[in-house]
């Protein structure tokens, strides 16, 4: 998984690596280094580059950690820039297994559910600089195809 990662073309292209990946997907380490990739014109971190590199783990580990039965959607995002960064920051993603019991909950009542994780981007020392919230849709496949028939998740 982290080799996977590393390697597909949108998330190397934003500077971020994959450093850490739970065997069993329950937590993702990643990195994002200052670089002349990942600096902007001021010198500090790309706020695409602080965006992308929380694109992509959240769905993924909750895919693995729900199975094939689901669908998995990275609906919306925002993002807050609390201090710049001049330095490596790091994000953390967790899934627990109560909050995978409780996405489980929710589609077994209603078939589909909505999730909100903040995702904290931190210097070696934990200083938060960024932080994005992310909102996950997640359905049963079979409530998405009645629902969506393929449409975009509402």
């Amino acid at each position: 998984m982290r080799v996977g990662f590393n390697l597909h073309p949108a998330y190397r292209n934003s500077g971020g690596r994959v450093e850490y990946v739970a065997p069993d997907l329950s937590h993702m380490r990643v990195r994002l280094p200052l670089t002349w990739r990942t600096r902007n014109v001021f010198g500090t971190l790309f706020g695409g580059s602080l965006f992308a590199i929380t694109d992509g783990p959240l769905p993924t580990m909750l895919m693995a950690a729900l199975g094939s039965d689901v669908v998995v959607w990275d609906q919306e995002a925002s993002i807050h820039f609390r201090q710049p960064g001049r330095e490596t920051l790091y994000a953390d993603f967790r899934i627990t297994p109560e909050e995978v019991e409780a996405v489980r909950a929710a589609i077994a009542r209603e078939g589909r559910t909505r999730r909100s994780y903040t995702i904290e981007l931190k210097d070696k020392e934990g200083t938060v600089h960024t932080v994005v919230e992310r909102t996950v849709y997640i359905a049963d496949k079979a409530h998405y195809k009645t629902k969506t028939q393929g449409d975009s998740p509402q």
